[in-house]
């Protein structure tokens, strides 16, 4: 069995986190949608920061590690990787493989803020 190579599509580190926070945005139902057919996800409000963090789903980010949402560099690289299917700013949608892609961050959206 072939060992799965980490981060396949060399996403940088902003990539990765963007995509990160986006795949949290994409399953939270106040900021995105998954449809069930196609595995891709629409979301359909992107955060705000507000002072020094950000509210992304359940979770409480510093806004420099969201700063990814407002890049539209970001965007256009991970369309390019096939991550996403449409860009920023009109809408952005995640397509199957962008929403189940391991960025290795997971482990740091656990526990939920009460913030």
């Amino acid at each position: 069995m072939p060992v799965q190579k980490a981060n396949p599509k060399k996403l940088n580190a902003l990539q990765t986190r963007t995509l990160a926070l986006a795949q949290i945005l994409a399953k939270d139902p106040n900021s995105g949608s998954i449809d069930a057919q196609s595995g891709e996800a629409t979301i359909t409000r992107l955060p705000h920061g507000h002072g020094d963090h950000v509210h992304v789903g359940a979770f409480v980010v510093a806004a420099r590690d969201a700063s990814g949402f407002n890049n539209p560099s970001v965007w256009v690289a991970l369309t390019r990787k096939g991550l996403v299917r449409e860009g920023y700013p009109a809408s952005i949608v995640l397509t199957a493989e962008g929403l189940n892609y391991d960025t290795g961050l997971a482990e740091h959206f656990v526990d939920p803020s009460d913030h």
